[in-house]
């Protein structure tokens, strides 16, 4: 566990040794930033006519792991291809450090990077509550927030374990993207259009399971099931590419 932590308080601060950590947390807040002001003023707007419906926390959340499909593909790209491309890699692997301590402590590094970011959107639903009487639904905020947690810890190992396979970041990213394109765009799709099977399809979709489910305050044991699966998929595929080039 020591070596875990180790590596991952490396590559947590790493992110802020370089551009990459400034440029998706600017990608993060603005859009939900902007989001959050078209919320704001939509409601006042209709507040003034005596039609006003309180606001909502939950499309800022949605709005969070939106914009991560597409940004945590920067965050993990680099984190075991660029190590290999520059030969560090094989210092790592002549360190007493096993393989899955490795992999484990690159991910909570950007696992951590990544709460940190959604902890400064909380500062939305705070003020949000300022504004509505009662407050908000408090426990539907949890079940969302909960949601980013297990979606982000999912698209991360993910990640991990994709960059653990090659040696360029470039093609890490590519391929991370269109893995996770696929799985909240594509693999639901046709489910409609199926006699049978389309609850397979439905169940393998990481959108369904946080816009439909969790980010409107159901939590179910599949959906947690599902995410810790992924987490878990990532996690091995990365410890099995490392042990596979420490045998080369």
């Amino acid at each position: 566990m020591k070596n875990i932590w180790t590596i991952a308080k490396r590559e947590y601060d790493n992110y802020f040794s370089s551009p990459l950590a400034y440029v998706v947390a600017l990608a993060i807040f603005l859009p939900i930033g902007i989001y959050f002001c078209i919320i704001m003023f939509a409601t006042s707007q209709q507040a003034l006519y005596g039609g006003s419906s309180a606001p909502e926390a939950t499309p800022i959340t949605w709005l969070f792991i939106f914009l991560l499909i597409f940004l945590s593909p920067a965050l993990t790209m680099r984190l075991l291809s660029d190590e290999a491309r520059m030969g560090t890699l094989e210092l790592l692997l002549t360190s007493p450090v096993r393989d899955f301590e490795l992999i484990a402590g690159k991910w909570l590094g950007a696992f951590m990077f990544v709460l940190l970011l959604a902890a400064f959107t909380l500062i939305f639903p705070v003020i949000m509550n300022n504004y509505v009487s009662p407050s908000l639904d408090w426990k539907l905020i949890i079940a969302a927030y909960l949601g980013i947690i297990l979606v982000s810890g999912a698209l991360l190992a993910l990640g991990v374990g994709i960059s653990a396979i090659f040696s360029n970041q470039f093609a890490a990213f590519f391929v991370t993207l269109g893995l996770f394109f696929f799985l909240w765009f594509m693999v639901s799709l046709p489910a409609s259009y199926l006699p049978t099977g389309g609850e397979v399809l439905n169940y393998l979709s990481l959108s369904t399971h946080f816009s439909q489910s969790i980010n409107n305050g159901t939590i179910n044991l599949g959906d947690v099931v599902y995410y810790l699966s992924l987490t878990a998929l990532g996690l091995f595929v990365g410890t099995t590419a490392i042990e596979i080039r420490r045998w080369r």
